[in-house]
This record gives structure tokens, sequence and C-alpha cells, in this order.
């Protein structure tokens, strides 16, 4: 999933953005998890997807002060991978779009697996769900059609399979 930000992504609006797989920010975007100063805490993957993307020590400081970033701090951070201005945010985000559905379906499904469960566990068996997704992806029917087209210098045609 892809988020564009323009504005405030704060408390919930930040835990749904969190959990997309890119996001991109306008330079006036703000983010922030200030549910501490309404005595409240964030419950819905703030405390734990924050503390993976951009660090446990930017997370605490965040969730403890309920103070908020800026769209160049976030993207400084890791929490944003690109800021634009507001008015090329829509274009942007719909050519990122495009390129990613551009691609093998069955790839970007395996690459999505690979990442999201080798994050978790030690380096070897990280590795090793990665040659479990390789495996499958190498011998799909996407995989042929891709390279059939790259060697006939054509667009490949992806079946998702």
């Amino acid at each position: 999933m892809l988020a564009a930000i323009n504005g405030y992504a704060l408390g919930g609006g930040l835990e749904l953005a969190l959990a997309c797989d890119i996001r991109i920010a306008s330079d006036n975007a703000k983010f922030g998890l200030p549910e501490a100063k309404l005595g409240l805490m964030p419950g819905y993957g703030g405390t734990q997807m924050l503390s993976r993307l951009a660090g446990i020590g930017l997370a605490k400081w965040m969730m403890f002060t309920g103070d908020m970033l800026g769209a160049t701090e976030a993207l400084q951070c890791g929490l944003v991978q690109k800021v634009c201005g507001r008015e090329a945010l829509p274009e942007e985000v719909n050519g990122i779009a495009k390129k990613i559905a551009a691609n093998g379906p069955f790839a970007l499904k395996a690459i999505k697996s690979a990442i999201n469960r080798g994050i978790e566990v030690d380096l070897d068996t990280a590795l090793r769900v990665e040659l479990e997704e390789y495996s499958k992806v190498a011998h799909s029917q996407d995989a042929m059609a891709g390279m059939e087209a790259f060697f006939a210098k054509k667009s490949p045609v992806f079946k998702g399979k």
C-alpha cells in the first residue's frame, strides 16, 4: 500500500500511514502520536510500527512528549520515503503507483512476504525465507514472461502466476 500524506497525520492517521508499505509526504506534512497528552496511548500499531521504522529512541520521544515531526525530519529518520510540494503530491504518488503496478504482481507479493517475514527473525532464517520466496518466483509464469519480454525488448504482460 502507498500512503500520500498532506497536512497532519496524527494518532490513528499516522498509524494508518505506518501500516502502508511506502509513504510520500507533502512538504507541509506533520507527523505525531500525541495520545499521551490525552492520557491515552497509540493502540493501532503505532508503538510497534514507528519503533521499527524510525527507531526506538525517536518513537519514545514522539510518544512520550507528543511532539510532532515535520516532513523533512520524517524523511531523515525513514518515516517517509519522499517529500514533495503540496501541488505535486498527487502526481508523484500516482507515478509511483504506476511504476509498482507495471511490475510482476507475483514477484511483488513475494518481495513483501520476504521482507515482512524476514525482518523479525535472525539473518540466517531471513535468508531461508528469501530463498523460499525466490524459488516460487523464479519458476513462475510471470518470471518467464518477464525474461521473454526482456530478450524481445518488449513490455512484459504479467498474469500474477
